[in-house]
């Protein structure tokens, strides 16, 4: 596996910008490093470009006759390695080095089979998956299709649209039972590329809030609604966590709609040691609160046992866990054993990055549209932190409505997924 082409541009026209991402893809290909045939493309656009969806993919097509599938959607950013491109017409494009066999393209007409339940020699292991956000109870269907592969582990995010939602799913297999007209270009629904277990990746979720108390235990619920946490009224925690009393009716209003819940399992741990959230938390907002029953609404079912702390979003502390996530892709390819030869080199020469990037092979960051540049601190800042932390790697992806990790569906955090390759 060699570095994964790729290239992204703005323009008014997306002929122009097409035509620039093109020149970027084809100058990559031309380079030893690169792959130079490669048959699996991403394609992400900000919805600018979302009427133009089907011209764009027929046109990249054309253009590329050996990349046979292609899978995407569209965001209200868009993300490459370094930059960010938000309320502005842009594209983004990676040629993934994956063999045809080591993949499978699947929409709403050709579905991911489960893994052991086909005649087919391919087995799903994980899966970059897109979904539509009006799709009924679509967080039961990400974790259905995760079931669906081997290691039950899924990554990807919620389409963002302000305009047409539109996801990009493309076989070379060529038209499929149940397709109809479909033509690469679907509304609604999931589709994205499954991957076996010969395609090595490394995939880390970064939190972008920060517990503001300690965690609590969910003792009763019902449905949406927590009625007591630690056997205590949760309204009553809530005010006392908060520090606030509902009889100062304004501030207090204030102060909930800025926070938020970040729920866990009965035996996650939640919070780590560094006071950070632990990957599988997921956070929620604060729908409601209920004084006849001194209760509190969330927007995601609970049942008892469960684990709630109260957060907010804090950006110091999501730009320290993204760096943190870079980090671990990092130490995860660092050799057990440094060279001694290598070892000089570094104490001689600093400039010498010890973890080389062409261990990765391409990367898909996929972030909260309510992240971005502008919540880490200026423009293209949460891209430049990636790039600081892992190096010139070929990278793309979008700001979504949700994030897509394990099983479930995040809110404000960010997917980095990693394809990796022998050094």
């Amino acid at each position: 596996m060699k570095l994964f082409p790729y290239g992204h541009a703005t323009h008014p026209k997306w002929e122009m910008a097409a035509g620039l991402v093109l020149a970027q893809l084809r100058a990559h290909m031309a380079l030893a490093e690169y792959a130079d045939a490669p048959h699996l493309g991403l394609i992400y656009i900000t919805d600018h470009y979302a009427a133009d969806a089907q011209h764009i993919l027929t046109h990249l097509s054309a253009e590329l006759p050996e990349v046979t599938d292609w899978a995407g959607t569209v965001g209200v950013g868009i993300a490459a390695n370094n930059v960010e491109y938000f309320d502005e017409p842009a594209l983004s494009v990676m040629l993934c080095d994956i063999s045809p066999e080591h993949y499978r393209v699947f929409s709403g007409v050709a579905p991911l089979v489960q893994a052991g339940m086909s005649g087919s020699s391919f087995v799903p292991h994980t899966a970059l998956l897109h979904a539509d956000a009006q799709t009924p109870d679509v967080p039961e269907l990400i974790a259905e299709l995760a079931h669906r592969t081997a290691s039950g582990y899924v990554f990807g995010g919620l389409s963002a649209s302000r305009t047409d939602v539109v996801q990009f799913a493309q076989s070379g297999d060529g038209n499929m039972a149940g397709q109809g007209k479909a033509t690469g270009v679907f509304h609604g629904g999931l589709s994205g590329v499954a991957f076996d277990a010969d395609v090595a990746m490394i995939s880390r979720v970064t939190q972008g809030c920060l517990p503001i108390a300690k965690v609590h235990t969910i003792t009763s619920a019902d449905n949406n609604v927590v009625l007591t946490l630690d056997d205590e009224p949760a309204l009553h925690v809530l005010e006392r966590d908060l520090q606030i009393s509902l009889a100062n009716t304004q501030p207090a209003i204030a102060k909930v709609r800025a926070t938020l819940v970040g729920l866990s399992a009965e035996h996650d741990p939640a919070v780590k040691r560094t006071g950070e959230f632990d990957d599988e938390v997921l956070v929620r907002h604060i729908i409601g609160i209920d004084p006849g029953r001194e209760a509190v609404a969330v927007a995601q079912p609970v049942e008892a046992g469960m684990r709630l702390t109260f957060c907010q979003r804090n950006a110091a502390a999501a730009r320290a866990d993204l760096t943190r996530i870079c980090a671990e892709v990092r130490e995860a390819l660092e050799p057990e054993e440094m060279t001694a030869d290598l070892a000089g080199a570094l104490n001689a020469d600093t400039n010498i990055n010890p973890y080389p990037a062409r261990r990765m092979a391409g990367a898909i960051y996929v972030s909260c549209a309510g992240r971005g540049g502008p919540h880490f601190g200026g423009e293209s800042a949460e891209l430049q932190i990636v790039r600081r932390a892992l190096g010139d790697v070929p990278l793309v992806g979008f700001f979504a409505g949700g994030e897509i990790a394990h099983q479930a569906l995040h809110g404000y955090t960010g997917v980095l997924t990693v394809f990796t390759t022998e050094a």
